[in-house]
């Protein structure tokens, strides 16, 4: 997706956000203190404080610098700063209530929309808030999910069907530039930069694992996925506050790192490295170059991938989106687990915000592709996705490869 100016991805992003997050207000404001998911009153307050924290209270010049104006609100670092305050910690701060709490976030981009935005650094930030707050909407997402919420009232694009996307393709190999090029756009600092690395010849799945290929492997005594159960001797799957027969085209969704593993295992398969996944989404054999998506180097359109969207598709949907290889769905509708741990490229320097990669380096695995609610400002081809194994809540799933190379 090209990037619009960053006036219109701010209101975009809150667009979505809105949508989300703003009718979870009275008895859904907090919910119950689980790991996966922040209360909505406290990350609601915390997207306000993100965008104000580096689009209006910088004091001084340069991406780094580390000055800082007083916020509107007071207090507002002891509450929303995520990098100080415990997770546990955010159901008991004594935050405003639900209505101030919008009104401060709404207030800040009221702010931040008065400015000319025309500086680097402006421009630079703004584009980081609102990449922040695309993640957050999508977090809202799957917090609605996880507490059995009924489905945010947002738009259901159809999905175009596809002829049926079976078996593997054979990917070539060979030196391959991984990650983000200077002058690619917004990128975070994990992307940078694009450095050769070698990968050997291998095969992978067109599709992800679709639901149907994942029940055979829980029937075989395999952990189910969150979220199915087995009524009546036909199992169903949980979409948000509803029961619903298993869509055994659609993708296995709400697997953990561990879960995906063992399904490979079971499977005689395996999870592919992010730097086959960036290969095989982008490697183009004709032209012997990187495409910028799977499909080419033209912006995103909804004909080419399932993202900002309500609902997951088929794994066969979205034919126009495939890559130069012949691999469906790289980009959209399910995350995909890969085997790597999430680890600095080589010579890593960390970007202003700090704490978005450094911390993670090490302890999480690295997804791929952006799923059916993320935002095309992320779902990139370079764009690398990072939670720890355990993690079974998020819209995430697999791909598989053989397990013999070459």
């Amino acid at each position: 997706m090209s990037e619009a100016t960053p006036a219109a991805e701010l209101q975009a992003a809150r667009a979505r956000a809105r949508a989300m997050a703003d009718d979870l207000g009275g008895a859904r404001e907090f919910g119950p203190l689980l790991p996966g998911v922040n209360p909505p009153r406290w990350e609601v307050g915390h997207v306000g404080w993100f965008q104000e924290y580096w689009c209006l209270r910088r004091a001084g010049p340069g991406l780094h610098a580390v000055a800082r104006h007083e916020s509107i609100l007071p207090n507002a670092d002891a509450l929303y700063n995520s990098a100080t305050v415990p997770h546990d910690s955010r159901w008991s701060l004594p935050l405003p209530d639900f209505a101030a709490t919008l009104r401060y976030r709404d207030e800040v981009l009221a702010r931040v929309l008065e400015q000319a935005l025309r500086s680097g650094e402006d421009i630079y930030f703004a584009r980081l808030a609102a990449r922040h707050e695309d993640m957050h909407a999508e977090a809202f997402h799957y917090t609605r999910h996880t507490l059995g919420y009924e489905a945010p009232a947002i738009a259901d694009r159809p999905h175009p069907p596809g002829e049926r996307a079976q078996g593997d393709v054979a990917v070539p190999g060979g030196v391959f530039e991984l990650g983000s090029a200077p002058g690619a756009g917004f990128v975070f600092d994990n992307e940078k930069w694009a450095h050769p690395v070698i990968v050997a010849p291998f095969r992978i799945s067109r599709t992800a694992v679709s639901n149907a290929e994942y029940l055979a492997f829980v029937e075989a005594g395999g952990a189910p996925p969150a979220h199915w159960r087995k009524a009546g001797g036909t199992w169903q799957q949980r979409r948000f506050d509803r029961w619903l027969p298993l869509a055994e085209d659609e993708p296995v969704i709400h697997v953990s790192w561990e879960q995906a593993d063992a399904y490979c295992r079971h499977a005689g398969r395996r999870l592919p490295t992010e730097a086959e996944w960036e290969f095989a989404a982008t490697w183009d054999p004709v032209s012997g170059r990187k495409r910028a998506f799977p499909w080419g180097d033209e912006p995103w359109q909804g004909s080419k991938a399932n993202l900002d969207n309500a609902t997951l598709a088929s794994v066969h949907a979205y034919p126009e989106g495939d890559s130069a290889l012949g691999l469906r769905q790289m980009i959209g509708n399910v995350w995909e687990w890969t085997s790597s741990d999430f680890l600095p490229y080589p010579g890593f320097l960390r970007d202003p915000y700090k704490e978005y990669s450094e911390p993670w380096f090490g302890n999480h695995k690295v997804l791929r592709g952006g799923c059916f609610t993320t935002s095309p400002r992320i779902a990139r081809a370079t764009y690398r996705n990072f939670f720890s194994r355990e993690r079974s809540d998020v819209f995430a799933g697999l791909r598989t490869c053989a397990l013999e190379r070459g």
